[in-house]
C-alpha cells in the first residue's frame, strides 16, 4: 500500500546494525591494541577490550529480553562503554600506542555507534 512505512520484524539481535558495527569496533580495537607495549596487557589493552566486548554483548542481551525498560537499561550500558573506549582511545593515542589514522578510524565507528544507539533507545 503506496505511503505506508513497512515494519520489519527482527527476529534475531545479529541482524540489528547497531550491533554489527559494534563487533566490528570490537574486531578494531583487538587490532590495534596488538601493538601496544607488553606492560599495557594488562592494564590499558584489558580496559580497551572489555568496553569493546560491553558494547555488542550489552546489545545483544538487551535484545533477548522481553522488556522495554531492561533493553533500554542495557543499551545505555553499551553506550557508556562507548563514552569509556572513547576516552581509552584518546589516551592510547596520548601516550603514541595509537597512530592517527587508527584513532580517528575508531573514533568514527564508536561516533556513528553511539548515534546508532540514542536512536534506538529513542524508539523503544
Amino acid at each position: 500500500m503506496k505511503g505506508e512505512a513497512r515494519t520489519i520484524k527482527v527476529r534475531n539481535f545479529r541482524e540489528l546494525e547497531v550491533w554489527k558495527l559494534g563487533r566490528k569496533v570490537l574486531l578494531d580495537v583487538y587490532r590495534v591494541t596488538k601493538a601496544f607495549p607488553k606492560e599495557e596487557m594488562y592494564g590499558l589493552v584489558a580496559q580497551m577490550r572489555r568496553a569493546a566486548v560491553s558494547i555488542p554483548s550489552n546489545v545483544a542481551e538487551g535484545f533477548n529480553r522481553k522488556h522495554n525498560p531492561e533493553y533500554r537499561q542495557l543499551l545505555y550500558v553499551a553506550l557508556g562503554s562507548c563514552a569509556e573506549l572513547e576516552t581509552q582511545i584518546e589516551v592510547a593515542h596520548d601516550l603514541d600506542f595509537l597512530s592517527v589514522d587508527d584513532r580517528d578510524n575508531v573514533l568514527e565507528q564508536l561516533d556513528h555507534e553511539s548515534r546508532m544507539l540514542r536512536n534506538l533507545i529513542k524508539r523503544l
